[in-house]
């Protein structure tokens, strides 16, 4: 997070700043003695390559049959072959050969790397983990073993070997990068190029690609080494270059038969593959070590090693109950959900962390969920927004968005809908954004995949929505990197690139834990403002009692995953009526505390999702619990007042109170019934 000051300063460039960052880390790598020497000895070997063949060719190819197999002498600093050509050059004129073989085959392995890695967010889950499984059967094997099946498999000679190198280093390479890959999908601001509709080949080049560029070529680096090592082994076997052209391991592999009599001639060879190889190795090493990044090298040589809910309707309700009434919304509601649950697989069967959850929300209305953390409230926002990724499986009575059913229909079908209609902010502002592009480019994405704009009007409608949102100097800060934003700005930034097209709903995920007090009330304010004057609908979910209070019109109460009260939020301090909802009522400290009787708690834990009770589960952590409430799970009943509430003692005081250390909760009669 960047500073106050560093937000103050007006006309500071973004992109060289960015430039120079990165400029200063590679140089920072040179200045090591490790660094230095291996870019001093891998620019040596790069040069012989460009060089050697045009100076010393003649030399290399020229015959001498009076100075046929000579050993090292001042004419011939390593000796003569049989033909008596001078091995030391042609030691040197073979690196254009050996390093480019290398680099070739290298680059067949990053390429089809690439591709199997990145399988599972270009084809989706399913086809994806095959592709997987067949990659982590590939690395098993040693990656020899693999380039001498495949030069079997392509046949003797350069051409045969560089695509044995390349497929047998591919593996290696592809596990790499389905790992970095994987990590990256995870992210907040993937999550939002999702909801505004960005393809997966978009997604994955502009998103998760250049998030994932250094370590690649770290490793493709090291991978150079092996796959020059490699290529030198398959030509001494003789599968690789093939007479007349010649290699440094067909060079190895020519001067061995007089190892005991010569030795210069197998030796000179021998040293150029070790130098060329650890020139590669030790500068990939040094810049992983640089940049904070860990190179491994596994498979024996060469490099290291979407999203889409499903329905399924026989899944029933946690307790074979009908869905109750979710609530009402005036007119048609913007999003109508009805018995709501996301499962898992386990070990023992599946897992629903979130069960039989009903709501809706009518235009312009804002509505709170609150509970503690585990009770299943980000993971409905989730699958809401169809970002709950297989294993997970969606079900639902009714999912209905602006009235369309989301839980029908693939993806690409509902793209534009959540795309221009659908906002999320999410919880953490570091991650919301995509690092190694400029705000206003992410933002101008939306406007440019469902809007129609070409870049120019898309950026210009991002800079308005930045200063929509509050944004000082927006048109200089579009062009700034999140790194340079705040984490206030990064997060009004957020809610303007919801603001790019015409939102009907925006859900906010705890958009403000991570803010200072002065900031967090900054972004209520600027929600508040945004569903006044857009009459925008608004999910805020949150841990916060008091947030949401002030905020909402009417609050969802969840507790191990469903919804165990709905009320108005005018009611929440003073009409609770679930026990667990005056228990994080009660937890919430004001002025009147007593500063010397310790802070309310709520004992016990949460539920585990794995093993949910048979009865309420709220039972083992209230004090209102009797022998019906550990057998039976109450329903979710509607008083017909708007209000539910799910608790066999609703609107009871415990003689302990529900909390320790809280006063009790003064009801009314007609509350109490």
């Amino acid at each position: 997070m960047t500073s106050p000051t560093t937000d103050s300063v007006e006309g500071a460039p973004a992109v060289p700043r960015r430039r120079s960052a990165v400029r200063a880390r590679w140089l920072a790598v040179l200045r090591t003695p490790v660094g230095a020497g291996a870019g001093l000895l891998l620019a040596l070997v790069l040069l012989l390559a460009v060089f050697a063949p045009l100076l010393w060719s003649d030399r290399a190819e020229t015959f001498d049959t009076g100075s046929v197999l000579q050993g090292a002498s001042a004419d011939h600093w390593v000796g003569t072959d049989n033909l008596g050509r001078d091995l030391f050059y042609r030691v040197l004129v073979a690196t254009r050969l050996s390093i480019g073989l290398a680099l070739m085959a290298t680059s067949i392995a990053v390429v089809i790397g690439l591709v199997l890695g990145t399988a599972p967010l270009l084809l989706g889950r399913r086809a994806g983990r095959l592709v997987t499984a067949g990659v982590n059967i590939a690395v098993a094997f040693p990656g020899l073993l693999l380039a001498l099946f495949f030069a079997v498999v392509f046949g003797v000679g350069m051409t045969g070997a560089v695509l044995a190198i390349g497929f047998a280093g591919a593996p290696a390479f592809a596990r790499l990068t389905h790992t970095l890959a994987a990590g990256i999908a995870e992210r907040d601001f993937v999550a939002a190029a999702r909801i505004a509709g960005v393809g997966r080949t978009r997604l994955l080049l502009r998103h998760v690609l250049p998030n994932i560029g250094e370590p690649l070529v770290v490793n493709a680096t090291i991978g150079a080494g092996g796959a020059l090592l490699a290529f030198a082994g398959l030509s001494f076997l003789g599968l690789g270059v093939q007479a007349p052209s010649y290699d440094w391991g067909r060079l190895l592999q020519d001067g061995l038969s007089g190892i005991y009599i010569h030795p210069e001639a197998a030796l000179a060879p021998g040293v150029a593959i070790v130098v060329a190889g650890l020139a590669f190795n030790l500068f990939g090493e040094a810049v992983a070590k640089g940049i904070g990044l860990t190179a491994t090298v596994g498979g024996g040589f060469g490099p290291a090693a979407g999203r889409s809910p499903d329905r399924v309707s026989a899944a029933p309700t946690d307790d074979g109950r009908p869905a109750t009434d979710p609530g009402r919304a005036e007119g048609r509601p913007v999003l109508d959900v009805q018995d709501l649950s996301v499962s898992f697989p386990g070990p023992n069967g599946p897992v629903r962390p979130v069960r039989g959850v009903s709501f809706r929300i009518g235009r312009g209305e804002a509505v709170g969920v609150v509970g503690e953390s585990g009770s299943g409230k980000s993971l409905t926002a989730l699958a809401i927004a169809r970002l709950v990724e297989r294993p997970g499986v969606v079900d639902a009575g009714r999912l209905e968005f602006m009235g369309t059913d989301v839980l029908a229909g693939s993806d690409r079908s509902h793209r534009r809908l959540l795309g221009t209609a659908f906002a999320m902010v999410f919880q953490d502002p570091m991650t919301s954004f995509n690092p190694t592009r400029r705000i206003g480019r992410q933002l101008a994405e939306v406007a440019e995949q469902h809007q129609g704009m070409n870049r120019r009007q898309a950026f210009g409608r991002a800079v308005d929505r930045l200063r929509s949102v509050r944004v000082p100097a927006a048109e200089r800060r579009a062009h700034q990197y999140p790194h340079e934003f705040s984490g206030g700005m990064r997060q009004r930034a957020m809610i303007g690139m919801g603001l790019m097209g015409e939102p009907s709903l925006i859900v906010a995920d705890e958009p403000t834990t991570a803010l200072d007090v002065t900031v967090q009330r900054q972004v209520l304010d600027l929600l508040e403002s945004v569903r006044a004057a857009d009459d925008v609908a608004l999910l805020l979910i949150s841990h916060d009692v008091a947030v949401v209070g002030q905020v909402c019109d009417r609050v969802l109460v969840m507790y191990a995953g469903r919804v165990v009260e709905d009320l108005p939020a005018a009611e929440l301090r003073t009409g609770a009526r679930h026990p667990y909802t005056r228990a994080l009522v009660a937890t919430v400290p004001d002025m009147h505390v007593d500063l010397d009787q310790p802070l309310p708690t709520i004992p016990g834990r949460p539920v585990d999702p794995a093993s949910q009770p048979p009865g309420c589960a709220y039972a083992p952590r209230c004090p209102l619990a009797s022998a019906r409430c550990v057998e039976e799970d109450p329903a979710l009943a509607d008083d017909g007042a708007g209000r539910r509430v799910a608790c066999w003692h609703a609107g009871e005081i415990g003689t302990d109170t529900d909390v320790p250390g809280a006063a009790p909760v003064a009801l009314t009669s007609g509350e109490r019934a």
